[in-house]
């Protein structure tokens, strides 16, 4: 008797310590996961979460459908407010957002449509390593020196999509520390209208990932990479782009750029609502792992020129996490960049 009742008590043990493991296992099977793209069509953002689409649902059991909702506006805060504060919170909903939120969010936070603390992290693609400024055209900015002695009724123009964009941080940073005539044209689409406008020469040239640059434009010697963002110099990088850090004289400059580009380090990024069970959130961060090592997705986006340096969900909570001591004093300063 005591070895049956010893069985009876195992098996209750059993039962309840691992239902919910088994329940996330079996969720998946016959969903649909949506990943909503703060951003239109076409632009590099929508063609990661595209080619992910294709493969995630292979790496999470039940094997769910996955499909892309695009839902641009308010410079990406739109999908993320979305994802935040309205979406489903049941792990059939994460999305993607411009990284330049991540620092106005710690700089400005009244300015955001979303708290960042209501995210829970799935992953992040690529630490942004490849983050240039460039000119276009033959008589196009080529050097940082260039664009310095440039007269100040005639600046550099780029265009954006708002001042959570990547570009515009890099833009506002060399007009800070470096004093550059830059002049910011808001309220873009997306990056692929940027270019159209680029071409037209309605836009002198922008700042953004290399692998956004079209190739022929770099090839036909179109677009001229003056300086780039990360000390890493990645493959392809020209050596024309100089590293900033290289160019800055003062301690205060540099402090002003670490945080200003803390997001490049989270480069790509995709959360899900907060409230979504943690079993399953556990189950999309391996999927995403798995996926960003997948020979098929690695392949695809190469044939798109993406390039993958990918981040796990629990790493970049603890970068965020870092994010939050910087000294008062420097954010700031960086707060005259967002204002």
């Amino acid at each position: 008797m005591r070895i049956e009742q010893f069985i009876l008590s195992v098996s209750l043990f059993i039962s309840v310590l691992f239902p919910l493991r088994a329940d996330a296992d079996d969720f998946y099977k016959g969903k649909t996961i949506s990943i909503v793209v703060g951003s239109t069509p076409g632009g590099s953002f929508d063609l990661i979460s595209r080619a992910m689409s294709r493969y995630i649902g292979q790496h999470i059991p039940g094997k769910p459908n996955v499909v892309v909702q695009n839902m641009p506006g308010a410079a990406s805060m739109t999908a993320l407010g979305y994802v935040e504060s309205l979406a489903v919170a049941d792990g059939t909903v994460f999305g993607t957002f411009l990284p330049g939120i991540i620092t106005q969010s710690i700089l400005t936070p009244e300015k955001i449509r979303a708290n960042m603390a209501n995210l829970s992290w799935i992953g992040v693609v690529s630490a942004d390593y490849s983050r240039v400024c460039y000119g276009y055209g033959p008589n196009g900015i080529a050097t940082m020196k260039e664009l310095t002695d440039k007269p100040r009724d005639k600046p550099f123009i780029i265009g954006t999509t708002g001042t959570g964009a990547s570009n515009y941080i890099n833009a506002q940073s060399l007009s800070e520390v470096f004093n550059a005539p830059i002049k910011i044209i808001m309220g873009f689409p997306g990056s692929s209208e940027m270019r159209l406008a680029i071409e037209r020469g309605e836009l002198d040239g922008d700042c953004g990932g290399l692998a956004s640059i079209p190739k022929s434009w770099i090839d036909q010697k179109k677009a001229h990479l003056f300086i780039r963002f990360a000390e890493k110099q990645i493959q392809g990088m020209p050596s024309s782009a100089v590293y900033i850090g290289d160019l800055i004289k003062r301690d205060e400059d540099r402090q002003l750029l670490d945080i200003l580009y803390a997001g490049d380090k989270l480069g790509r990024p995709y959360v899900a609502p907060k409230k979504t069970p943690p079993d399953r959130i556990a189950l999309l961060r391996k999927g995403f792992d798995k996926t960003m090592s997948d020979n098929e997705f690695v392949a695809e986006m190469e044939k798109v020129q993406e390039a993958i340096f990918p981040v796990t969900g629990e790493e970049a909570e603890k970068m965020i996490a870092q994010m939050r001591q910087v000294k008062p004093e420097t954010l700031e300063r960086a707060r005259k960049i967002y204002n």
